[in-house]
């Protein structure tokens, strides 16, 4: 005998396969954004990257700048020291120039002469004032500083008749240069 089963039975429908369309739209999408994330995470290591050499050189350029400023202050010190080391070999050079002046000008007065003042630049320049009794005593005078190997430029300024208690004098005023 042949059964029949007249009752309906529930089949399982098979599923449809889904659009090709729709799946490739899912698939471009996620690829997309597996693109996107990597690029996402790509560039941000690169920034960070970048920002943490910035950070470095702008380390670096601190303490290069501080190196600077120590070389420059080092090259000041040193120029300081040398202005003050040539300085120091001047005077010393020059420590018997006045000495000498002075020797020399004594030794030059003639009687009849005395000096009241007398200046002396750093430029080699003396000027002297004094008094004498004569002008003929004060030429004399005059003409011995020319004579003087160790002064050169001997110029009389002036020389004029004055009187200190009741005593007649000539008061003078001479220049002259050290020689070298």
């Amino acid at each position: 005998m042949i059964k029949v089963n007249l009752l309906p039975v529930k089949r399982k429908k098979k599923a449809k396969p889904l659009p090709t369309f729709l799946l490739s739209t899912i698939l471009a999408t996620v690829a997309a954004a597996l693109i996107m994330a990597y690029l996402t995470f790509f560039f941000a290591s690169r920034l960070n990257a970048r920002k943490s050499d910035f950070a470095n050189n702008e380390r670096k350029i601190e303490e290069l700048k501080q190196q600077i400023k120590a070389v420059e202050d080092f090259e000041q010190r040193n120029k300081n020291f040398k202005q003050r080391n040539d300085v120091i070999e001047q005077l010393s050079k020059n420590r018997s120039v006045p000495v000498k002046v002075l020797d020399e000008i004594n030794l030059l007065i003639p009687n009849g002469i005395w000096l009241k003042d007398m200046k002396m630049s750093g430029t080699g320049s003396i000027d002297i004032e004094g008094l004498g009794f004569t002008n003929t005593d004060i030429v004399a005078y005059v003409d011995n500083l020319k004579k003087s190997p160790l002064f050169t430029e001997v110029y009389l300024k002036e020389s004029k008749s004055i009187e200190i208690e009741k005593i007649p004098l000539y008061a003078f005023k001479l220049s002259f240069k050290i020689k070298g």
